[in-house]
């Protein structure tokens, strides 16, 4: 009984604090940027939440290119886009290009959507994905595969767009980590230590960009039904799966649409759900803050949610202890 009434409470003073949040946003948040007629790439832009993304940006009269390596997704993708667009003087591209491959490749081919396309106006990394598996049982080559297509494309990418966007003295950077990049799962040692790595990529770029007019957006999206997050369920360890059911499922149009209005609202964290502000709010660190309401929420709330964090992790381990003593319990009856 003390528990669910320490929950209840808790999970009411965090309610009162998003109610706030969201009368007060458009006071302390930076003003919007337009999209109209501006340049919008998105990597990982083929499916799931960047090719939502990329929807979005073409609803609102966005130039859109949309990067990845296959080209058949490619194709289909570029012509769900275009049928979102808002008039007929907008423009679409696809890339097809490595992003962790030959950084001088991947320069040249932005350079030449820039060309194209003109100057960028919003840079969205979304290209990742996740292989799940206790740190014994994931294989070398899956370890380089997701530090590859987690980090390493997102620097590389970064990297050849992002002069060309301070000498233009406006825009705006998204590097999509996840949840995970506030706290390690079971199941997700690897994928969680490239998402940690995302968010200290994002906070030290937003200190190398923001007195040259550009700001950057860490999207933090849970769990989300996509079609990487299907191919990872065929291989999640059970306690991997009972932890994630303890929060809701998203759509990639719910976490693309939030994505897109918190980089353009100017938020430095751009989080979805009850743990997504949960994390941003507890677990905020050296981040910079883009609104007072929000470093308030920060200053005020930061130990009650660490309180509820710790509930969290006692229901994960009592998920995984439970888990380990299943499968002893299984293998005595076996023998």
């Amino acid at each position: 009984m003390d528990h669910i009434m320490f929950a209840l409470i808790t999970s009411g003073i965090l309610a009162l604090s998003f109610v706030l949040a969201t009368i007060l946003k458009y006071k302390f948040t930076a003003k919007k940027k337009c999209l109209l007629g501006r340049h919008v790439m998105v990597t990982g832009g083929s499916s799931g939440i960047g090719k939502c993304i990329a929807l979005e940006a073409a609803k609102i009269g966005a130039n859109v290119t949309i990067v990845a390596r296959n080209k058949n997704r490619l194709r289909s993708a570029l012509e769900e886009i275009k049928g979102q667009c808002l008039n007929n003087d907008q423009k679409f591209n696809y890339l097809s290009v490595d992003l962790a491959g030959d950084y001088n490749v991947v320069k040249t081919t932005f350079n030449n959507a820039v060309d194209d396309m003109g100057p960028l106006c919003l840079f969205v990394n979304c290209a990742g994905l996740a292989i799940c598996g206790t740190l014994e049982d994931i294989s070398i080559n899956d370890i380089m595969k997701m530090i590859n297509n987690n980090l390493i494309s997102t620097i590389q990418a970064t990297k050849a767009i992002v002069n060309e966007m301070k000498q233009n003295g406006y825009g705006s950077i998204v590097i999509t980590s996840s949840l995970a990049s506030f706290c390690g799962v079971y199941g997700l040692s690897v994928y969680s230590a490239t998402k940690f790595a995302l968010r200290g990529f994002a906070e030290a770029l937003s200190m190398e960009t923001k007195n040259f007019g550009l700001k950057v957006t860490l999207a933090l999206p849970p769990d989300t039904d996509t079609p990487g997050y299907a191919n990872e369920l065929k291989d999640k360890p059970l306690e991997t799966l009972l932890i994630s059911e303890t929060a809701k499922l998203f759509t990639p149009e719910e976490v693309g649409r939030k994505i897109l209005q918190d980089t353009l609202d100017g938020c430095f964290f751009s989080a979805i759900g009850f743990e997504g502000h949960l994390m941003t709010i507890s677990c905020s660190g050296m981040a910079p803050f883009t609104s007072y309401l929000e470093l308030i929420c920060q200053v005020f709330c930061t130990g009650i949610m660490r309180l509820i964090i710790v509930y969290y992790q006692s229901t994960f381990d009592k998920i995984i202890k439970k888990c380990k003593l299943d499968r002893e319990q299984l293998k005595n009856n076996k023998t």
